[in-house]
């Protein structure tokens, strides 16, 4: 089966955590909206008008007559399918709990550049920005990569779940590239703190289809119209 990624093509943004599962898994796959005409025909899938059950918004994938949307039920689905996620119910769901609290934390990584409205530029909301950053900087980073520490320190195998790399241990790398990325300085303060996340973010970039990945030109650079953005004053 070739499957069918449909997510904005200049941006890792929440499509990324997708890429990453469909490189790891050598899954045969397009990204619709990098090609001529994509987005055109992304936004045309989501108007719905041929679909039973058209997606809120990218990213989502189209598997056969399978159309999933939303990163984790995605991935979910792509676990399943392909090994990355154990195959008993109790350690699928751990998979996916973890999945889910990933998602939170980027969600407040966006929020941390615009903490009043999406719809509003950067610059239109720069003094709420800086206060919304600091917190996110000095309590939520903390908080969120100290729990994964913990996840990871109970489990002498060295992932997240189980004896193997799941989808989850590919989100959490992609997160710890994306905060280094937007407030670089405050996670070379802070790294020491997390050895164990920081060692499988560099054993995730190690895995051969990874590392291939990250050298290609499938992927994308971090930029300024993501989720993971740097603003130098934000980082503090």
């Amino acid at each position: 089966m070739r499957y069918e990624l449909y997510y904005w093509p200049s941006i890792q943004g929440r499509g990324e955590f997708v890429r990453l599962a469909l490189e790891e898994a050598g899954a045969d796959y397009v990204d619709v909206a990098r090609g001529k005409g994509g987005v055109d025909r992304m936004m045309r899938v989501m108007d719905g008008a041929r679909e039973k059950r058209p997606p809120f918004a990218p990213p989502f994938l189209k598997a056969g007559r399978l159309l999933i949307g939303q990163t984790a039920d995605i991935l979910l689905f792509l676990g399943g399918r392909h090994g990355l996620a154990p195959k008993d119910e109790a350690g699928r769901l751990w998979t996916h709990q973890l999945q889910l609290t990933l998602a939170d934390l980027v969600i407040e990584a966006h929020d941390a550049h615009h903490p009043i409205a999406s719809a509003l530029y950067y610059h239109d909301q720069r003094p709420e920005a800086r206060r919304r950053a600091e917190d996110f900087r000095r309590n939520r980073i903390p908080k969120f990569l100290a729990y994964f520490e913990r996840v990871l320190a109970r489990n002498p195998r060295g992932w997240l779940v189980g004896a193997r790399a799941t989808y989850a241990d590919l989100s959490l790398f992609q997160v710890v590239e994306g905060l280094s990325y937007a407030f670089p300085r405050a996670m070379a303060r802070q790294a020491k703190r997390w050895p164990e996340v920081m060692t499988l973010r560099d054993r995730v970039a190690a895995r051969p289809r990874i590392k291939a990945y990250l050298a290609s030109e499938r992927r994308i650079p971090f930029n300024e119209d993501g989720i993971f953005r740097h603003y130098p004053e934000l980082d503090g």
